[in-house]
């Protein structure tokens, strides 16, 4: 049991490094004088380069036949440009450092994400098992983070990113190797994956649930910055969010059901929407905060369920591309229009606005997801698929 021991340790560090650089990128850019459009215009160019970055190294893996290996030098990476961009104020650098970061940070995600699936499954435990110190890691992270701006600057993090950089990277030498099995996302293989039509369908609503949750991640800090909040109210709001995921994590053996995923995700999505449309109504930064827990029943759920979904309709030689294609989807394609757009949107109606625009698609994926339940609900076979 020594690889899933290493592994939960991995995924709360490695998930401790997003929670610095998501929701407190944002906070860091405004407090360096950016307004909301240039903090989208860096974000959602962020989300063009992990767009080429996740199946660029995702192809390495596959080539080299090593996921240990390629996570070594992806925290390297990690650990000399978390620490430039933590510490440089001029526009140029930070879009310079901030770019470099998405390319070697955010490629971890669906290899940590892979492993996850493939050492639970070896070992006989749940996912959500060895996924939960990921979200302990974030919330504990994100909590620590905000007292870290307040109290000691903004320029801080540059020590803090990096020294959990350097301890993810002594943990990953020592995990075991898994040898990548998977075929590597190439142009031909995307084709007949995105050939099937309730796999088509299926992402679409992934990329309407996911658009309005990103651009919730780009804009929260700043939202509550802009109600008179403090950066560690920023990590206090973080907290309760991932706080709040270790539970649905650790208890989704229980209640994620096989042949139900269409009908949870609707669920996530009319929280996301109650959740959002507060949001808008809110003046107090506190009580923001406070409704940051309704992430208990949005995004853990979410995203637990949508994963076993697309496990469940695709063969198991698809499930490496499938994987891909879902992080893409999720961290990167939603994320541009979410950092574009919303910001553009930010920028010339306020926050009020943006969030009564985002409840409002969550809305529409909410609906939607009810519409392919009542297609392919009640569809449990895979003989039909792809």
């Amino acid at each position: 049991m020594r690889a899933p021991r290493l592994l939960r340790g991995f995924n709360f560090l490695y998930f401790a490094l997003l929670a610095m650089f998501i929701p407190f990128l944002p906070v860091y850019l405004g407090e360096q004088g950016l307004n909301p459009a240039q903090i989208g215009f860096i974000i959602g160019t962020g989300g063009f380069v992990t767009l080429i970055a996740q199946p660029l190294w995702g192809m390495i893996s596959d080539k080299t036949k090593t996921i240990r290996k390629v996570l070594l030098v992806l925290l390297l990476g990690s650990a000399v440009f978390g620490y430039l961009l933590y510490d440089s104020t001029s526009y140029v650098q930070l879009i310079l450092f901030a770019m470099l970061l998405y390319f070697f940070l955010m490629p971890i995600d669906p290899l940590t994400e892979s492993l996850n699936f493939r050492v639970a499954e070896a070992s006989g435990i749940s996912y959500g098992s060895i996924r939960t110190y990921g979200a302990l890691g974030y919330g504990v992270t994100a909590l620590l983070t905000g007292y870290v701006m307040t109290y000691y600057g903004a320029h801080s993090l540059a020590l803090l990113f990096t020294g959990i950089s350097v301890i993810s990277f002594i943990v990953s030498w020592i995990m075991p190797d898994a040898p990548v099995t998977g075929n590597p996302v190439t142009l031909s293989s995307l084709k007949i994956f995105l050939s099937n039509k309730e796999t088509l369908l299926f992402l679409v609503l992934v990329f309407i649930s996911s658009v309005p949750a990103r651009m919730n991640d780009t804009f929260l800090g700043v939202y509550i910055r802009e109600l008179g909040g403090s950066s560690e109210l920023v990590g206090q709001a973080w907290f309760l969010a991932a706080g709040s995921e270790i539970i649905v994590f650790a208890l989704s053996f229980w209640w994620l059901r096989k042949g139900k995923e269409l009908i949870i995700i609707s669920f996530s999505g009319a929280f996301y929407f109650i959740r959002f449309f507060l949001s808008a109504w809110i003046t107090d930064p506190h009580l923001l905060v406070y409704l940051q827990i309704l992430q208990l029943l949005t995004f853990p759920v979410f995203y637990s369920a949508a994963i076993q979904y697309l496990y469940r309709i695709v063969p198991e030689e698809w499930r490496a591309t499938g994987q891909t294609v879902l992080a893409l989807l999720f961290f990167g394609v939603s994320g541009i229009l979410a950092s574009y757009a919303g910001g553009a949107l930010y920028e010339a109606f306020g926050g009020k606005i943006l969030y009564l625009s985002v409840s409002a698609m969550s809305f529409l994926g909410m609906m939607f997801g009810f519409i392919l339940h009542r297609i392919y609900g009640r569809n449990n076979s895979k003989s039909d698929r792809i």
